[in-house]
């Protein structure tokens, strides 16, 4: 029979603190959410406030890295905003307090002003605050023109149904049908009429219900003497197809025109915007903010941190010298705390990312020097044994982040590569192999495309044991299609 009894067990298991749970959640924010979750800790923590002075600069120069670009490199280096000294300056340092302030006083003004974005806010783009939509472009016309009860609200009901890119989406009966509570005898005749006068509004091809249709409403705007216009209209009506799949012999016999009157067709159709609505409707920016910046110093590659995506803040040592002991400032006590934690936190995800980013730059040396042919195979398990640390905080390193270059605006996910072997033994990366494709297709004699078999013949003479399937693979991610559809449009 078994009995209740008491033992004493060693053991050892590892917990996650919270500032490790909050050095992880930073870590894997992107520039514009970490400056978003600062502005959102400022207003609720009173020991942090904003440092406008603060200057952080992490230079870490390449020693290992190969003298200046080679003759095949091009591009010139990334332009830094000025003043870097190497140093961090520590964002908790105060600059000196008055020992006899009131309470009262506050924080300084600083901490109220609008958080600095960047070096240099003058040159930032700003979207187009008015907010104007098609739908209200094609409204705003439509009360210009004089309809009675019925026709206005079928036209109301006919722009509701019309999509971002321009184009009607619901049937006239959906559209009648929308109206019949209030207007039982509408009916899709009315609604056609009403159409035909929306379709006339700003932008030409507005409220079309096929791209061919689209094409015809703008055609039907040019001059009526316009040579081959009647021929590009037919073409956009009944023919379309064919042009998209560039079959132009069978075009030919279908429309019984001349070479030359079909070039001048459908030079007429290509100058028509499939998407009228575009025109009118775009959508708001998106930004990316480079969180380092790869150079050419000296004959060296540099990583800098960009220290407009970093934040500026710090402990307001002014509230923390008036703490005591007493009971009722342990919630400042708490919040004390919780900022240096928060500094902490920053500091180990700067020096974190600067430590990825040098390491990246260190094993794809070859493609700053040459492009992307000269790309290594890499794995997030490669640069965590560089930088011993484990491959998930690599993973939160690497994901939205990205790395202002001379050969552009790159996320770090753009340096790994899966593994291609190599006829000696050794391996590629697949990114140099799409790089070489490329440039065999781009390079190819007209009337002449390589196929897929031919490609993995050519890179296998050049050093890359592919498989065709694995060439196709490739090319078909690139967009780039067949050789005989190539062959086809070199026509």
């Amino acid at each position: 029979m078994l009995k209740p009894s008491l033992q004493l067990r060693l053991g050892q298991q590892l917990a996650m603190t919270p500032q490790l749970q909050q050095a992880i959640r930073l870590l894997q924010l992107t520039a514009l959410d970490l400056q978003q979750q600062i502005r959102e800790t400022l207003e609720t923590n009173v020991m942090l406030e904003e440092d406008e002075e603060a200057h952080y600069s992490l230079e870490i120069p390449l020693s290992e890295a190969r003298t200046g670009l080679s003759d095949d490199g091009d591009g010139d280096p990334a332009e830094l905003p000025d003043g870097r000294d190497g140093a961090i300056t520590d964002a908790t340092d105060s600059e000196g307090m008055a020992e006899n302030c009131d309470w009262d006083e506050g924080p300084t003004a600083a901490a109220s002003e609008t958080p600095w974005s960047g070096p240099d806010d003058r040159d930032q783009d700003y979207s187009d605050p008015s907010g104007k939509t098609l739908r209200d472009h094609l409204l705003w016309q439509l009360e210009m023109t004089r309809l009675d009860a019925r026709k206005a609200a079928l036209g109301r009901a006919l722009i509701d149904a019309v999509d971002d890119d321009g184009y009607l989406r619901d049937t006239l009966a959906e559209v009648c049908a929308v109206v019949h509570p209030e207007f039982p005898e509408a009916d899709p005749d009315e609604a056609e009429a009403v159409l035909m006068l929306v379709q006339a509004f700003d932008p030409p091809g507005v409220a079309a219900r096929s791209p061919g249709e689209c094409i015809a409403l703008q055609l039907a705007q040019l001059d009526p003497g316009t040579p081959a216009l009647a021929l590009a209209r037919e073409i956009a009506l009944n023919h379309l197809g064919l042009v998209a799949g560039q079959q132009m012999a069978m075009l030919r016999r279908q429309t019984r025109a001349t070479d030359a009157e079909l070039e001048m067709a459908i030079a007429l159709v290509r100058t028509c915007n499939p998407r009228p609505g575009n025109a009118i409707h775009t959508a708001d920016p998106e930004y990316v903010v480079p969180d380092v910046y790869v150079h050419r110093t000296e004959g060296r590659w540099q990583v800098d941190l960009n220290p407009g995506a970093l934040p500026k803040v710090r402990v307001n040592e002014q509230y923390a010298g008036y703490l005591t002991r007493a009971a009722d400032h342990a919630p400042l006590r708490t919040q004390l705390q919780e900022a240096r934690w928060l500094l902490r936190s920053l500091e180990i995800r700067n020096e974190t990312l600067l430590k990825v980013a040098r390491c990246i730059v260190q094993r794809q040396e070859g493609f700053f020097d040459k492009g992307e042919e000269a790309m290594v195979p890499m794995v997030l398990r490669d640069i965590a044994e560089a930088v011993e640390l484990h491959e998930s905080t690599i993973s939160r390193v690497t994901t939205a982040k990205y790395m202002h270059t001379p050969r552009g605006v790159l996320e770090f996910r753009f340096f790994f590569s899966s593994h291609v072997a190599g006829t000696d033994g050794g391996e590629l990366s697949s990114t140099a192999v799409r790089a070489k494709i490329r440039k065999l297709i781009a390079g190819e004699q007209l009337g002449t495309p390589l196929s897929d078999a031919r490609l993995a013949e050519v890179l296998s003479e050049d050093g890359a044991q592919v498989a065709r399937r694995t060439v196709a693979k490739y090319r078909e991610a690139m967009n780039i299609p067949t050789s005989s559809e190539r062959k086809r449009n070199q026509r």
